[in-house]
């Protein structure tokens, strides 16, 4: 695994990103985007595992929580879905645990609420296990 390999996926991803975006338009739900999302990445040939449950280790146990990212690409990229005004920190903070916990080194937020899904409603998150893998 390399950032080069992930900057690749990133593209592949905001790629299929604007052909859901390009056929639904802005302001649906957001599940309805996660489906879309799911199969349009499916026919595209990647893994996605959808509504993944993320549970948060302590002191020897997992906590069970009732936290899910919305999307997993190839075990390697967390996608989050939202169709609303504005993104929050709040919404950032929890596609960063999600990357944490479930050791993605990279995230995707997106926007669907937005009137272009690239760049203003796609934000890309990295943590220290991308900084710590090779560049090529």
């Amino acid at each position: 695994m390399t950032k080069a390999h992930l900057t690749d996926l990133t593209y592949q991803i905001n790629g299929a990103a604007m052909e859901v975006f390009k056929t639904i338009g802005p302001g649906m739900l957001e599940k309805l985007y996660s489906q879309a999302m799911e199969h349009e990445l499916k026919l595209r040939g990647f893994k996605v595992q959808t509504e993944l449950p993320v549970s948060i280790p302590y002191k020897g146990i997992f906590l069970p929580t009732t936290l899910r990212a919305d999307q997993f690409v190839n075990s390697l990229i967390v996608l989050e879905f939202k169709a609303c005004e504005d993104i929050h920190p709040k919404h950032k903070a929890q596609l960063f645990t999600y990357m944490k916990w479930l050791r993605a080194p990279k995230g995707i937020l997106y926007n669907f609420n937005e009137h272009k899904i690239y760049p203003d409603g796609q934000h890309t998150m990295v943590n220290d296990l991308y900084w710590e893998l090779p560049d090529n």
